[in-house]
């Protein structure tokens, strides 16, 4: 099975279910093509998380599993692959919350990004310095515990660790959760500034619409684990329905409005997915 060669990644009607039984995604279709920025927007509980999950391997450690479709990666079906293998391959995830060592330098986190590579001492220390580069917050912090760094340096940890493998693909789970709105433009620039010097793509799962579409270049909406709209960044901003859903902007007139036939479309999905 094969892909354009101008997508990195791509999920083909992928459903995915946890315990067997639970389902969390119904035959969700994306693509991540090769130096974008892709947005996955949606509420909690939209199937987000669950989706980077599935493309980077991680959906067993919380027993969960693609039970049909397909996961291609540089063109390889990577539906069951190992994620050491894929991060070998190119292929890193941030999970939501950060998850730093709290007892390690933030230097020794950084480093524990590279052991799947076995690096030699030298090639650490290039890519040590590259990361600092990046984030020089965290060379100054580079002997303190991470436990004890802001959630802003702990979040540029996160990340730094990522890169430490030098993706090719990055999947960002929620980056500004719980940051002050300074650091999140930090965080969102330096994402911007990978991907324009380095060539990175990235999919990045975030509720927080206004700054993602601005920073991305395609998106996609997820409502209960399917897909209910996608469009570039442009697009999906301009539109009225995300305007009022996403955005925060309500259209006010007589009888229902678009805001309140998704939220009714919301409510019948949900009592489909009780049901189903």
């Amino acid at each position: 099975m094969r892909v354009q060669s101008d997508v990195l990644l791509s999920l083909q009607n992928v459903h995915v279910a946890y315990d067997g039984i639970i389902a969390a995604l119904r035959g969700v279709s994306l693509e991540v093509k090769k130096g974008s920025i892709v947005a996955l927007l949606g509420g909690n509980g939209a199937g987000k998380t669950t989706t980077l999950k599935a493309a980077s391997g991680l959906l067993a450690a919380e027993r969960g599993a693609v039970t049909v479709g397909n996961v291609l990666y540089q063109g390889r079906d990577s539906t069951h692959r190992d994620p050491r293998e894929l991060v070998k391959a190119g292929l890193s995830q941030v999970l939501e919350g950060r998850h730093c060592f709290p007892h390690f330098s933030v230097e020794e986190n950084l480093i524990a990004g590279a052991l799947v590579l076995r690096l030699s001492r030298a090639e650490l220390a290039r890519k040590l310095d590259r990361v600092y580069q990046q984030f020089p917050k965290l060379k100054a912090r580079r002997y303190s515990l991470a436990g004890l760094t802001s959630g802003g340096e702990q979040q540029m940890v996160a990340i730094g660790r990522a890169l430490m493998a030098e993706p090719a693909l990055l999947l960002l789970d929620e980056p500004s959760m719980g940051l002050a709105p300074l650091i999140i433009e930090e965080i969102f620039e330096i994402v911007k500034d990978l991907q324009r010097s380095d060539g990175v793509s990235v999919l990045l799962a975030e509720q927080n619409a206004t700054l993602a579409l601005r920073y991305a270049d395609h998106g996609y909406v997820l409502e209960n684990g399917r897909v209910s709209i996608s469009g570039t960044g442009a697009e999906l901003s301009a539109r009225q329905d995300v305007k009022e859903f996403y955005l925060g902007v309500e259209r006010r007139g007589p009888g229902e409005n678009r805001f309140s036939r998704m939220r009714a479309r919301r409510r019948s999905a949900q009592a489909e997915s009780v049901n189903s």
